[in-house]
């Protein structure tokens, strides 16, 4: 089923809800879904709304046509070069990054094609990805004379940091087996069957509490930040939480039990 959107996400977003997963699809397939203003402000905008959707268990992002996404839409950058409007440009695509990040519900990007620059960001900061056996990735702003910072921040938390910064200083692809193997990516599939994989890593968590998850993954990424004496006191708080709440005392009282566990998902 199609969720109702406004004209301009319609547009540039695709949005489909089937049976508690959300994908958005970025929608600009003869630019290989470059990245421009309308778009970023689109996709925020579908990313809000799932937000807010009780519905919406997990969120998988994709690409219409023959790639994911190359990265900004460099002619509208080049067209506008005001420190005004690209300092802009970033900031709100920094603010995308952060709202898949803080998102109650898991992120997977499903990767085909290219998927370069801030494209390579989207599936950096996603939860996880999934990707089909011929998608290639790169930080090839270095080719242009630019270096990646921002797509950087997210490819240095997924990926070592020698690796991180070769993609970053050279600009040169890698394949999917690569991506798989460096940590970038969860999956690699058949192309024919990446819309199975990602459906299925997307209901393997399912039938997990909402709430536990939620949580979950806000803690999760809280304490990669923090100094590790901190992550464990953070940790031992949370965890006490947890283990007290409605969902937990369900679940270790089947286990107990050998029972499977009523929650309310």
């Amino acid at each position: 089923m199609n969720a109702p959107l406004d004209g301009m996400v319609q547009q540039l977003i695709l949005r489909e809800d089937r049976e508690g997963i959300t994908t958005l699809t970025l929608n600009r397939p003869a630019q290989f879904n470059a990245l421009n203003g309308a778009m970023l402000d689109a996709l925020q905008h579908a990313l809000a709304q799932a937000a807010h959707d009780e519905a919406a268990r997990v969120v998988v992002i994709a690409g219409a046509g023959r790639a994911f996404c190359p990265g900004h839409d460099l002619k509208e950058m080049l067209a506008n070069s005001t420190e005004e409007f690209v300092g802009d440009l970033f900031r709100r695509c920094a603010n995308v990054m952060l709202t898949i990040q803080r998102l109650p519900q898991p992120v997977i990007a499903k990767v085909h094609g290219v998927a370069t620059a801030a494209g390579c960001q989207i599936v950096a900061a996603a939860d996880l990805a999934v990707a089909a056996d011929d998608a290639r990735f790169a930080t090839s702003g270095i080719n242009f004379g630019l270096f990646c910072a921002t797509p950087g921040v997210p490819l240095s938390r997924n990926v070592s940091r020698k690796r991180a910064f070769e993609m970053l200083l050279t600009g040169a692809f890698i394949d999917a087996p690569t991506a798989l193997a460096w940590g970038l990516v969860n999956r690699v599939v058949p192309s024919g069957d990446l819309d199975a994989a990602a459906e299925a890593l997307a209901r393997s968590m399912m039938d997990k509490p909402r709430n536990v998850i939620a949580n979950g993954k806000r803690f999760f990424y809280h304490q990669l930040e923090q100094p590790i004496e901190d992550a464990y006191g953070a940790a031992a708080t949370e965890i006490t939480r947890a283990m007290l709440a409605d969902e937990a005392q369900e679940g270790v009282g089947a286990f107990v039990e050998k029972r499977k566990p009523r929650w309310e998902l």
